[in-house]
Parts: structure tokens; C-alpha cells; sequence
């Protein structure tokens, strides 16, 4: 096959074959995605060895199960992050107690032109928002997630979360007051 019959290779041509059995078709649709979830999945356990971990099991759980996928119009990637999903639900369950993450777990990105200073109260704050985050319901987490890390649509979320875009604009908007009211009481 050439190069150019291999890029007009759809997707859902992809995923179809990947319904098929097709292996290396499987492996297009993780390389895809692997990234997406993994963040996904990171910022709702605070924790890189779990998240690598729920992320193996969520690709092998869809390697498993994905001749039973139907596609319905909706990216693949709903699927997994619906899989992603229960399986953090799960986990949770699995825990008494909801994890802080260490600041050594916090994704940190210095720029080289960044003082220390405002390197450290950066990632300071970005340790308390997410500690703020992740006191949130797991749908409004979620949301936050696919919003800001993912940078998907409205329309995009909808469809992964199984709502309507109203809904989901009427969540996110419900979600910042939530997180913005919770954020200001422990100023107080």
C-alpha cells in the first residue's frame, strides 16, 4: 500500500477494522488516544502510577470488548472515556478516603525564563485548585478535565458524557460558581 492510500485511510475505516480483530488497527486507535485518556485519567487519581495503571486496563478492557462496539455517530474516544470512567469509579469506591496529590505529582512546566519564585507559587496554586477540583462531584470533574486539559467542545463533552450541549454548557457554568464559592470560604 503507499503512503498516500495509507492517509486516506479513514478513521471509521480504521476503527472498523479494529472491530474486525484487526490488531495493528487497534494499535492506531490507542496511539490515537493513549495520551487524552491517560490525562484524563491522571487528573481525576492525582496519581501517575495509578493513571498509567487504570490506562493499561482501559485499553485492555477495550481491546477486549471492542467487537461488541457499535458506532453511533459518536468518537471513539467517548467509548474509552466511558470505560476510563468506571473504571476510576472504581477506584474511588476502592478507596476510603480521596487522595491529595504530592506536590512531586503535580505536572509542572517551567519555562526557562520563569524565576523560581513564581515557578514554586505557580505550581503551589495549581496543587490547591486541584486539591479544590477534586472535592467536585465526578461528573463536574470530568467536565473540568475534558474542558481545560483535553480543550474539547461543548459538543465534544455532550457526546462523551452522554448529555445534551445545554446541558453541559448549564453544568460547567454551575461548576465554576461551585468551585469559585468553595475556593472563596476558605479565604474567609
Amino acid at each position: 500500500m503507499s503512503n498516500n492510500e495509507n492517509q486516506e485511510i479513514s478513521m471509521d475505516d480504521v476503527l472498523n477494522k479494529a472491530i474486525k480483530g484487526d490488531l495493528e488497527a487497534f494499535s492506531v486507535l490507542y496511539r490515537e488516544n493513549v495520551q487524552r485518556i491517560y490525562a484524563y485519567i491522571y487528573y481525576r487519581t492525582g496519581n501517575k502510577h495509578d493513571a498509567e495503571d487504570l490506562t493499561a486496563r482501559v485499553f485492555q478492557r477495550a481491546l477486549s470488548h471492542i467487537q461488541k462496539y457499535e458506532n453511533k455517530g459518536v468518537p471513539f474516544s467517548a467509548w474509552l472515556y466511558r470505560i476510563a470512567h468506571n473504571l476510576i469509579a472504581n477506584w474511588h469506591r476502592d478507596r476510603s478516603r480521596k487522595k491529595e496529590v504530592s506536590i512531586d505529582e503535580t505536572p509542572m512546566e517551567i519555562s526557562s525564563a520563569e524565576i523560581p519564585e513564581s515557578s514554586v507559587i505557580r505550581d503551589q496554586e495549581i496543587v490547591e485548585l486541584m486539591g479544590y477540583v477534586r472535592t467536585l462531584p465526578a461528573d463536574r470533574q470530568t467536565l473540568l478535565i475534558l474542558k481545560f486539559v483535553d480543550d474539547l467542545t461543548n459538543i465534544e463533552i455532550a457526546s462523551i458524557m452522554g448529555k445534551s450541549e445545554g446541558a453541559i454548557k448549564s453544568l460547567y457554568h454551575r461548576t465554576l460558581l461551585q468551585l469559585r464559592d468553595r475556593m472563596n470560604e476558605d479565604k474567609k
